[in-house]
């Protein structure tokens, strides 16, 4: 597994587990809100758990933008690289 998709891989888990959804649902194409009924409060559980799971810090004005789960993958390998 390279390290592109065990980073993927892992955020997988952690968005199924923050936001108590089966894994099969958390595609990259899923919607946060529509497809994966994450709620408001729920996207600062999920930046924290992205953040413990992978121990960075991730800003939280760029995760806004983050509407889906390819996106949001995408945030934490850039910064895990830099």
């Amino acid at each position: 597994m390279t390290e592109a998709s065990n980073v993927a891989a892992r955020c997988r888990g952690v968005i199924a587990r923050t936001l108590k959804v089966p894994i099969e649902k958390v595609a990259d194409q899923a919607h946060f809100v529509r497809d994966l009924g994450m709620e408001s409060v729920q996207v600062v559980e999920l930046i924290a758990a992205l953040e413990d799971e992978f121990d960075i810090e991730i800003d939280a004005g760029r995760a806004s933008g983050n509407d889906t789960v390819a996106k949001a993958i995408a945030q934490v390998e850039e910064t895990v690289k830099s």
